[in-house]
């Protein structure tokens, strides 16, 4: 999830990996804080749609800055077997 991620692409593409991974200080929402103060008529706290506090509720899995997120990709691979952890397993 990067910043922004908010309304359709958090509903309907950015909560449906079984792994999720946001970038650090990105926001996140569905609806904006207007939206929800408006509709709900109480006050959005602030802070409350970064990702470091969503993490803490359990949104998501990992926070891993974009310049580290290739290496972490490839981890998350060789350890749920997408990729061969070395070169003998793909002669079997």
């Amino acid at each position: 999830l990067t910043s922004p991620t908010t309304g359709g692409v958090t509903a309907s593409f950015g909560m449906l990996g079984d792994i999720i991974i946001a970038e650090p200080n990105a926001y996140i929402a569905f609806a904006g804080k207007r939206v929800i103060e408006q509709t709900l008529n109480t006050t959005v706290p602030e802070g409350s749609q970064a990702a470091e506090y969503l993490f803490q509720k359990g949104l998501f899995d990992l926070i891993v800055p974009r310049n580290l997120l290739k290496s972490v990709l490839s981890e998350l691979f060789k350890f749920h077997a997408f990729v061969p952890l070395n070169q003998n397993e793909t002669e079997h």
